[in-house]
């Protein structure tokens, strides 16, 4: 495994404010296990030196050899002479055992199974295939038919749109980091949402964005004043919003948030990338929404990011862009670097399945409201401490907890056969100790089981030894 230096600047930034009363050594060591549990620190990284880690982090030479100890006790550093001390994934370990796959509850991930006529538009699609092979099959742009339907879907919301509007990319995440490394240069600024989806700010990180956060809160929701004060005193180059059912808070923008939200990035002439991947899994949402770009007068500030597998299946690996021309036609140019299209053949089964749309929405509200409801009932049984916010829809319920023990919680929930993302993982910091996300996407069974496990694991997370966790905040 080669191994590469993790910057003590980097490292101070992903423990955030670890310390509590005590800034003993097992809290910082269990604040760098669970960064390599999250993966915000990757195995092979190398720790900055003893020296270092004291004098930036204003401890002693004491707390940090014996932090370390405790990480090498638990399988997690490997420290050699000469070499330093480096991240390891344990296979085994005496106090943070590693369950069989089989017996494995994974929640790190909203997603779930494909829903039904998958298969069936497959089969569809395949009939479909003759007509493409006489292509070079590379679509830049993607699929003449697919971006019709998507422009035809878009108008129908009251956006109007034009196919030329439409780029069809691998995914979400390859919508997101196309976007990012078109328009960001090293040290641009971006806004992203805070707690906010992870994997959107990895990809402006890798374009060597400076990320600064605009607070999402799990009751209120967005605050346009806060967001437009840094818009207008950043200057950022993209601000990112995830306006409907919002991951992790499950959150929506209300009309007026939306319409100051673009307002904001116009005047500064930011571009306002919207994440609409959720925006289609209503439950019982009580205010009726229309797409954040319907607020882009102009039609040149709002760039719409949407996917299929979230609604369809995540192994249908296709999204798409929805922008003005001029933008579009900026993307198109820079995808040569990045890719050279999506895949044909799951163009075709998204095409499909967009004609029964009605119906998968349909499918997965029915899911999504069974798992909120059992979620629910089992906080209230097993974990009455924890609070639910609302949820009427989305893929995630953002949990609150009466202690801040989220990292310790998912550490001691893992040793158990559960997987889960801690708070701090959503954050930019290390924050949000007091949360954690419980997907709706898994089934009701898989519900009641995790809430089981965290309702065993709480005492565990909640010992004294844990004592400094629960000061902070």
């Amino acid at each position: 495994m080669t191994s590469h230096q993790i910057t003590m600047h980097h490292l101070a930034g992903l423990l955030g404010e670890w310390r509590g009363p005590a800034s003993d050594y097992s809290t910082l060591a269990e604040r760098i296990r669970l960064l390599v549990i999250d993966g915000r620190i990757k195995a092979g990284a190398r720790l900055p030196s003893e020296r270092a880690l004291a004098e930036h982090l204003g401890i002693s030479r004491t707390t940090v050899n014996s932090a370390l100890a405790d990480l090498r006790a638990s399988g997690y550093v490997r420290s050699r002479q000469g070499s330093g001390s480096v991240i390891e994934i344990p296979g085994r370990t005496g106090d943070l055992p590693i369950p069989r796959a089989g017996d494995m509850l994974d929640l790190s991930r909203a997603t779930s199974s494909a829903v039904p006529g998958v298969h069936a538009a497959a089969e569809r699609a395949l009939r479909r295939l003759p007509a493409r092979l006489t292509t070079d099959g590379y679509e830049l742009s993607g699929l003449p038919t697919l971006r019709e339907t998507l422009a035809a879907l878009y108008s129908s919301r009251g956006v109007p749109t034009a196919p030329e509007n439409i780029l069809v990319t691998s995914g979400s995440a390859s919508a997101v980091s196309l976007i990012a490394r078109t328009f960001l240069a090293p040290g641009d600024r971006v806004i992203v949402e805070t707690p906010g989806y992870p994997h959107s700010n990895d990809a402006f990180r890798a374009a060597g964005a400076r990320l600064i956060p605009t607070i999402v809160d799990g009751e209120d929701g967005w605050d346009a004043e806060e967001f437009a004060s840094s818009v207008t005193r950043a200057l950022p180059v993209l601000a990112y919003v995830m306006p409907d059912f919002h991951n992790p808070t499950s959150r929506s923008m209300s009309a007026s948030v939306r319409g100051a939200v673009v307002d904001a990035a116009a005047r500064n002439g930011t571009i306002l990338v919207s994440d609409e991947t959720t925006a289609e899994l209503d439950i019982d949402r009580l205010e009726s929404t229309i797409p954040i770009a319907a607020y882009d007068t102009a039609g040149s500030t709002v760039v719409s990011v949407g996917s299929a597998s979230k609604t369809m299946w995540g192994g249908l690996r296709v999204g798409w862009i929805r922008a003005s021309t001029t933008i579009i036609d900026r993307l198109v140019a820079a995808r040569f670097s990045f890719d050279l299209g999506a895949a044909v053949l799951e163009q075709l089964i998204t095409s499909e399945l967009l004609e029964d749309l009605d119906a998968i929405i349909a499918y997965r509200r029915d899911l999504h409201r069974a798992s909120r409801d059992t979620l629910a009932a089992s906080l209230t049984r097993d974990l009455p401490s924890a609070h639910l916010h609302s949820v009427d829809g989305g893929v995630a319920a953002w949990v609150r907890l009466d202690t801040p023990v989220s990292s310790a919680l998912t550490i001691a929930a893992r040793s158990r056969g559960l997987l889960i993302g801690a708070g701090p993982w959503f954050g930019l910091s290390g924050e949000f100790e007091r949360n954690i996300r419980v997907p709706i996407t898994a089934t009701p069974d898989a519900i009641e089981r995790a809430v089981t496990i965290l309702a065993e694991a709480m005492p565990e997370a909640s010992a004294p030894h844990h004592a400094a966790h629960r000061a902070v905040l």
